[in-house]
C-alpha cells in the first residue's frame, strides 16, 4: 500500500513538474537572451510540448526507472491535447494572436489520432503490423529527418543571410567572432534550444532528488525533461504542424526542429554516460519495499 502510494507520488510529481517547469522555462530564457517575437514563440511552444517515447529507450540504457518514464510520457502525451494549447496561449500571446481552440484541435488529430489508429490497426491485422514492426524505427528516423530538413528549407534564406552577415574576419578577435556567431539568429536558436533542454534536465533532476526520488527516478524524471519533444515521428509532427498551421513566421518552427538534432546528442551522451555507473537505491526506500 505504501509502495503503491509512493509510485502514484512520484507519478503526479513528475508530471505536474514537467508540465509547469517546463513552459516556465521557456518564457524565461526568451526574456533573458533576448529572442526576437518568432523564435520567442517557437520556444515557448516547444517548451510545452509532452514527453517523447525515446525517453523511454535513453532511461532503459541510463539504467533509470522505466516503468516511471512510460508513466510520464503517457500522462503528459494524453495531457498535451489541453495542456499544450493552453500554456501556449498564456505564455505566447504576448508575443503573437494565438487560437487555443484551434491549437487543441490539431494536437489532437496529431497526438491522440495516430495511437487510436495504432492499436486498430495492432488489434484488427496483428499479423500486419509483426511485419512492420522491424521497420518502424528507420521508417521513423527517416521520416523525422524529412520534417526537420524541410523546416530548416523554408527557413534556409534567412538562415543564409544571418551567416553571411556574420563577420568572420581575421583581423577580430576570437572572442568578437564568438559573438558574432551567437548573436546572429542561427546562433540564438542554437543556443536557446540547447539551453532549456540542458536546464530542463538539471532542474528535472534536482527538483526530483529535492522530492525524496531515488537515483533511478532521478535519472527518469530528468531524461524526460530532456526529452520533452521531437526525437520521434509523433512529436516532430506536432511541432511542425503547430507552428506551421496557427502561427505565420515560418521561424516560429525552427526550434523544435533544432530540438531533434540537439537532444539526440545530449541525450545518448547522458544516456551512454549513466550506463557507467550503477545507480544506488537509498536504504530507506528498500526497506520500506521489503516491509511491504
Amino acid at each position: 500500500m505504501i509502495v503503491n502510494c509512493c509510485l502514484e507520488w512520484n507519478i503526479l510529481f513528475g508530471c505536474t513538474a514537467q508540465c509547469t517547469i517546463m513552459p516556465a522555462l521557456g518564457m524565461i530564457l526568451s526574456k533573458i537572451l533576448g529572442l526576437p517575437p518568432s523564435i520567442s514563440v517557437g520556444l515557448i511552444l516547444l517548451a510545452c510540448f509532452p514527453g517523447g517515447t525515446t525517453s523511454n529507450v535513453v532511461t532503459l540504457i541510463a539504467q533509470g526507472d522505466v516503468p516511471l518514464s512510460i508513466v510520464m510520457t503517457a500522462c503528459t502525451t494524453i495531457g498535451a491535447v489541453v495542456l499544450t494549447p493552453f500554456l501556449t496561449t498564456i505564455l505566447a500571446e504576448t508575443y503573437v494572436p494565438v487560437d487555443a481552440v484551434k491549437l487543441s484541435i490539431s494536437t489532437l488529430q496529431v497526438v491522440v489520432a495516430p495511437i487510436l489508429l495504432g492499436s486498430y490497426m495492432q488489434h484488427k491485422f496483428p499479423k500486419a503490423v509483426k511485419f512492420f514492426t522491424p521497420f518502424a524505427p528507420l521508417l521513423a528516423v527517416l521520416a523525422t529527418s524529412l520534417v526537420s530538413a524541410s523546416i530548416f528549407s523554408e527557413n534556409v534564406g534567412r538562415l543564409r543571410s544571418s551567416v553571411v552577415g556574420m563577420s568572420f574576419s581575421s583581423d577580430l578577435p576570437l572572442i568578437s567572432r564568438a559573438q558574432n556567431v551567437l548573436t546572429s539568429e542561427f546562433g540564438l536558436v542554437a543556443v536557446s534550444v540547447t539551453s532549456l533542454h540542458f536546464a530542463g534536465f538539471f532542474v528535472g533532476y534536482l527538483s526530483a532528488s529535492l522530492a525524496g526520488f531515488s537515483e533511478p527516478q532521478r535519472r527518469a524524471v530528468s531524461i524526460e525533461f530532456l526529452y520533452f519533444l521531437p526525437v520521434g515521428m509523433q512529436n516532430s509532427a506536432l511541432g511542425v504542424v503547430l507552428a506551421t498551421s496557427h502561427f505565420s513566421s515560418p521561424a516560429v518552427a525552427l526550434p523544435a526542429a533544432t530540438s531533434a538534432i540537439i537532444m539526440s546528442i545530449m541525450g545518448s551522451c547522458l544516456g551512454f554516460f549513466w550506463r557507467c555507473i550503477n545507480p544506488t537505491q537509498p536504504k530507506s526506500s528498500l526497506e520500506v519495499t521489503d516491509k511491504s
